[in-house]
């Protein structure tokens, strides 16, 4: 992971990386060291390149693009859940490096503003373009809605594939994992509760 070159602090499990501080040329000899140890033959002709599109693959994975997040003032008092379902999403798991893929539900009870709706997708995005656990992603976004929308309630489920269970170990394809983080009223009251759990069923 990356170095902060003024403190030499690393980036902690979950946090976005600077695209300033990933060392290239590193990242090249580490992937070419591994293909070595593998018995790879790396100056086979369609092999010479794979450490350099390797590096800018991971380094476009794991770099979050910027957004603003544009609000508006909630003027007409909309006060019913506002739900972005089946957000699609890729991330790596920070245990293995394999992929993890799968939809995201992002929900809010609005309180005096409301988002652009193009955002959540943009907020879910951001916080899966990192070395990630479903767990801690799931909590990250419900955290950044509560913090930037002050709503009355959050809700977000995540249901993923992880290429860890499903192409290595207990190797069970199809199979789907389902976190939920639930704020405010999404969370304390069983009406609303369940609406926005029957929109992510939908």
């Amino acid at each position: 992971m990356s170095v902060d070159g003024k403190t030499g602090i690393r980036a902690r499990a979950g946090a976005a990386l600077d695209p300033n501080q990933i060392d290239y040329e590193r990242m090249e000899g580490a992937i070419a060291d591994l293909l070595d140890a593998l018995g790879v033959d790396i100056t086979d002709e369609s092999l010479q390149d794979t450490p350099r599109r390797v590096a800018a693959a991971y380094s476009e994975l794991l770099t979050p693009l910027p957004f603003e997040a544009t609000t508006f003032p909630n003027d007409e008092g909309y006060d019913e859940l506002v739900v972005a379902r089946g957000i699609p999403f890729h991330s790596l798991c920070e245990h293995h490096l394999l992929p993890f893929h799968g939809v995201a539900h992002v929900a809010y009870l609005p309180g005096d503003r409301i988002v652009g709706l193009s955002k959540l997708g943009r907020v879910v995005e951001s916080f899966a373009r990192r070395l990630q656990v479903q767990e801690r992603m799931t909590v990250q976004i419900a955290d950044w809605v509560e913090e930037y929308l002050n709503p009355r309630g959050v809700g977000v489920v995540l249901e993923a594939e992880h290429m860890c269970m499903s192409l290595r170990g207990v190797q069970k394809p199809g199979t789907v994992t389902v976190t939920s983080a639930l704020h405010g009223i999404v969370r304390d009251d069983a009406r609303t509760r369940q609406e926005f759990l029957a929109f992510t069923r939908s």
